[in-house]
């Protein structure tokens, strides 16, 4: 999987580079202004009800509470970045992390899963959440997990806030609860590092045998230049 490797920083870094170009805004060298947003508004909470492209996840209308301050919706929307929605009282700019040294109580990104490698991401571990493979990064602070043809990034604060958030995920544009597993990806995560006996058993298990699948292209295409 060496082009995924090559290709996995540049992703993550298109996605926080491509959110700030798209909304202008930056956090002032110092630090995020202490203004508080407005309430939202039932119109921007629509749009997101209604997009269109795949299912978009949320946890719910307060987390641990904090209100739901933002959404992007399809006005907002930027394919390789993804759709967000943030809680808490400094959203100044729709970044990985909520954007400068604000940082936002929780930010949920949902955004179609493009194979890459996570060794980019440092240290990390991988569990299983709600049924599904995810990796914890960032200290903790930050989860993905890889359910249908989507990746879903967990921004928060601590590691039990995160953990928690994930436990919490519900369709925010399609029925659905957030009781149960989620549904299995569709594709093969990029894992780096140990898996554990449960979620060895999780990836062998994926519609399809993808990760099967992914094996044996990847040995094919490594028997073809040796």
């Amino acid at each position: 999987m060496s082009a995924a490797k090559s290709t996995g920083p540049m992703i993550r870094l298109a996605r926080a580079a491509a959110i700030l170009a798209a909304t202008g805004l930056a956090a002032a060298a110092g630090g995020c202004a202490t203004a508080h947003p407005r309430p939202i508004v039932s119109g921007e909470l629509a749009e997101a009800q209604t997009f269109p492209y795949y299912r978009l996840y949320w946890a719910g209308r307060t987390f641990a509470g904090h209100p739901l301050a933002a959404v992007d919706g399809l006005k907002g929307y930027i394919n390789t970045v993804g759709d967000s929605v943030y809680y808490g009282d400094c959203v100044q700019t729709k970044g990985v992390f909520g954007g400068g040294s604000c940082l936002l109580p929780l930010q949920v990104t949902t955004v179609i899963y493009r194979l890459h490698s996570n060794a980019t991401l440092g240290p990390q571990r991988n569990i299983v959440v709600r049924g599904v493979p995810a990796t914890v990064y960032d200290e903790g602070r930050s989860i993905e997990l890889y359910t249908g043809r989507v990746a879903i990034d967990v921004f928060s604060d601590t590691f039990p806030h995160a953990l928690y958030a994930a436990e919490q995920l519900r369709p925010l544009n399609a029925p659905g609860t957030a009781t149960g597993k989620l549904p299995a990806p569709i594709y093969c995560p990029g894992l780096s590092g140990p898996m554990d006996a449960q979620l060895k058993r999780v990836m062998d298990h994926l519609p399809g045998r993808a990760c099967q699948r992914a094996a044996a292209a990847t040995a094919f295409a490594t028997a073809l230049v040796e």
